[in-house]
C-alpha cells in the first residue's frame, strides 16, 4: 500500500520482497539516528519494506528531504539566504520561504550550496530523488531494480538520517574568547565545528576577527585575542574563503601602504599570498630598508631584535618576493658572518664577532626559507663584501652553516 493519490503497489511484491529483505536493508534502518527512528514516517518505511520496497523508498526520501531542512533552518536563514542569492535559488527571507516556496530538488540543492551536503553527497541524493521520481511512475516500462531501492536506503542513511543534526559555529561563538583577559583556548569541539563551517560562516567569522585585531580602539587584549584565533583558525580554512578575504584587504587598502600591523593580520589569517605582489613588495622593501639604516654590523646587535621579529610575525621569507627576497637575505648573511674577532677583554677567546641576537633568528629564517632561498644565497656569495669576509676560515664555516640549514 502506498500514500494516498499514488498507485497501488509499485513493484512485484514476492521475489523483489523478499530480494530487498535478504539484502539487509531492514537493519540500515537501525542506523537511523534515535530522534528519527520514534517518528511515524520511519515506522511506516519499516512496515512497508517487507511487501512495498518502493513506496518503502519514498517514504525514506521524503524523510531524508524533511531532515535537510531543518538542518537548513538551524544553520540559520542568513546562510540560506546568501547561499540562495548567490546561486540564483528561490529567494528566501524567513523560514517559510524554505517550508513552502522550496521543493525537494531546491532543498537539495540549498543544502548542498550552504555545505550541509558535500558535492559527492549532493550527487547522490539528486540520483535518489531521480530513482524515487522513476518509482513514482514506475508501469510495464520501468521496474525498479533491487539496487534502486538499496541505493536509495544506503545514500539517505548514511548521508543524512544517521547524523546528527548540525551546530554550525556563529560569530557570536568566538566572542567569549575575544573578550577573555587571558589567550583564547579553542576547545576540539568549536575547532571541528569551525572546520565543517559553510564558507559564508568562515568568512564572517574571520573576516569580525581581522577587524577585530585592525582597530586601534579596541583594548590590547582583545586585539591580541583576535591575532591569536585567526592563527588558530588558519590551519583549517578553506581556500576559498582565504581568497575572499584577500580580496576584502585588498579593496580596504587599495590605495594605501600596507602597514606592518595590517600584514600581520593577512599572514595570521592566512591571506598574505592573496594580496596583489606589488603591494607585499613595497612592505618587504621597508623591512630591509629598516635593517639597512639599522647596519648589520654587530656593534648593532640591540637594534636587531625589533624588525627581525616583525620579519618573523609575517611569515619570515616564506612569502617574500624575490626581489626584495635577495636585498634581505644578502644583509642577513653579512649580519650573520660577522667580523674576525680574537682581540679586547672580551673577545679573546671569540675567533668571530657577531650579532648574539640577530644569529638565532636568522638561522630560524633561513631554516623555514629552505631551499628556496638557494639562488639568494649563491648570489649574497658574490658580493665583494662577503668574498672579502670569507677570507677567514672562521667566517668562511659560518656562512657553511647558513648553506647547510637551507639544504636540509
Amino acid at each position: 500500500m502506498t500514500d494516498g493519490g499514488q498507485k497501488g503497489a509499485l513493484v512485484p511484491v514476492n521475489a523483489k520482497a523478499e530480494i530487498v529483505s535478504a539484502s539487509g536493508a531492514d537493519n540500515m534502518l537501525r542506523e537511523i539516528r534515535a530522534e528519527w527512528q520514534a517518528k511515524e514516517l520511519i515506522t511506516r518505511t519499516a512496515r512497508l519494506l517487507p511487501v512495498d520496497p518502493s513506496s518503502a523508498c519514498q517514504r525514506l526520501l521524503n524523510a531524508t528531504i524533511h531532515d535537510l531542512r531543518q538542518k537548513i533552518l538551524v544553520a540559520g536563514i542568513d546562510l540560506a539566504k546568501e547561499a540562495a542569492t548567490r546561486f540564483g535559488l528561490p529567494s528566501i527571507s524567513k523560514p517559510e520561504d524554505i517550508s513552502e516556496n522550496y521543493t525537494t530538488a531546491r532543498i537539495i540543492d540549498l543544502a548542498y550550496r550552504m555545505g550541509i551536503l558535500a558535492r559527492s553527497e549532493w550527487r547522490r541524493i539528486r540520483r535518489c530523488y531521480e530513482i524515487r521520481k522513476d518509482l513514482e511512475h514506475e508501469d510495464d516500462e520501468y521496474e525498479a531494480d533491487v539496487e534502486d531501492i538499496l541505493y536509495i536506503f544506503k545514500n539517505c542513511i548514511k548521508l543524512v538520517l544517521s547524523r546528527d543534526p548540525i551546530d554550525i559555529i556563529r560569530v557570536e561563538d568566538v566572542n567569549d574568547l575575544v573578550d577573555a583577559p587571558q589567550a583564547p583556548t579553542v576547545s576540539a569541539e568549536l575547532r571541528e565545528e569551525y572546520e565543517h563551517a559553510p564558507d559564508t560562516r568562515q568568512r564572517d567569522i574571520l573576516e569580525h576577527l581581522i577587524n577585530g585585531a585592525l582597530n586601534s580602539k579596541k583594548p590590547d587584549v582583545v586585539r591580541h585575542n583576535s591575532v591569536e584565533l585567526l592563527r588558530e583558525f588558519k590551519p583549517i580554512t578553506k581556500n576559498a574563503v582565504s581568497v575572499q578575504l584577500g580580496e576584502m584587504l585588498q579593496e580596504r587598502y587599495r590605495r594605501r601602504r600596507l602597514d606592518l600591523l595590517v600584514v600581520k593580520v593577512a599572514y595570521a589569517a592566512g591571506v598574505l599570498p592573496y594580496l596583489k605582489r606589488r603591494k607585499i613588495s613595497e612592505f618587504f622593501e621597508w623591512i630591509h630598508t629598516r635593517l639597512e639604516d639599522i647596519g648589520h654590523q654587530w656593534r648593532q646587535f640591540n637594534a636587531h631584535r625589533e624588525p627581525l621579529e616583525d620579519l618573523e610575525d609575517v611569515g619570515g621569507l616564506n612569502h617574500c618576493p624575490p626581489e626584495p627576497r635577495a636585498k634581505l637575505v644578502l644583509w642577513m648573511v653579512l649580519c650573520y658572518l660577522g667580523e674576525p674577532g680574537g682581540y679586547g677583554t672580551w673577545g679573546q677567546n671569540r675567533s668571530v664577532f657577531y650579532s648574539d641576537i640577530a644569529a638565532p633568528r636568522i638561522r630560524q629564517l633561513f631554516e623555514s626559507a629552505g631551499v628556496a632561498i638557494s639562488p639568494d644565497v649563491d648570489s649574497a656569495r658574490k658580493d665583494k663584501r662577503v668574498k672579502a669576509a670569507i677570507r677567514s676560515h672562521a667566517i668562511a664555516r659560518r656562512l657553511e652553516t647558513l648553506e647547510d640549514l637551507i639544504s636540509q
